[in-house]
Order: structure tokens, then sequence, then C-alpha cells
């Protein structure tokens, strides 16, 4: 099983939020402070932590972000948006990808699925 993790101000909330996003479930928590989420063979761990800050995108680096495909790239986007993701005026990807923050404020990109 592939598993990464991510930081933001409340881990749980961002598990759920991808959980919603990917249509995946939260499979575990872990007190109020972290939440695992996965659907069978990768999975993601979503920490809590206090001095999270967000980068400054597009002017800080990012470390690495996600990459999310789906079949309408339109509904995706309405329904992350809905879920508590924002789009950022910067928007390199021309009509290839678009950027969203999630809500903790770091970039994912959502395209169509090839």
């Amino acid at each position: 099983m592939k598993c990464a993790a991510f930081w933001g101000h409340d881990g749980k909330a961002l598990a759920d939020f991808y959980a919603a996003a990917l249509g995946w479930e939260v499979t575990q928590t872990f007190g109020d402070t972290a939440a695992m989420i996965s659907d069978g063979t990768t999975t993601y761990v979503f920490y809590t932590a206090e001095s999270f800050k967000a980068p400054n995108w597009p002017e800080d680096e990012l470390v690495f972000h996600l990459d999310l495909a789906f079949d309408d790239v339109e509904a995706a986007r309405e329904r992350l948006i809905g879920l508590g993701a924002t789009k950022p005026a910067h928007q390199p990807g021309g009509k290839h990808w678009t950027v969203l923050l999630d809500p903790s404020g770091q970039p994912l990109c959502i395209s169509a699925a090839r």
C-alpha cells in the first residue's frame, strides 16, 4: 500500500475534504489530530499542525502537490469548491489543468482523466 502524509490546521477536516473529493472513505482516526483515508491501494494521512502555514502560492515554491484527474472537470471543480476549495486567480495551466486551493490553502490541480 502506498501512503502520503499531509499537514494542515485541521487534519480531520482535511481528511474529510479529500475523502469526499476522491470518493474514498475515512478509514481511521487518531484522536482529534489525525485521520486516514484510503481506496484500498493508496492511503493518505492528514495531521493537525497548530503551527501550519499554507504556502503563499505562486510566490512560494511547492514541495509537492496533488494532481487529480476527473472525467468531468467542470463538475469536479464545482463539487470541490462546494466542499471548501477555492480557485485562485493565478491559473498557469491554461486549458490543461485548473489550480484549486484545498481548505488548508494548499494548491492541488485538477485535469481531465486521460
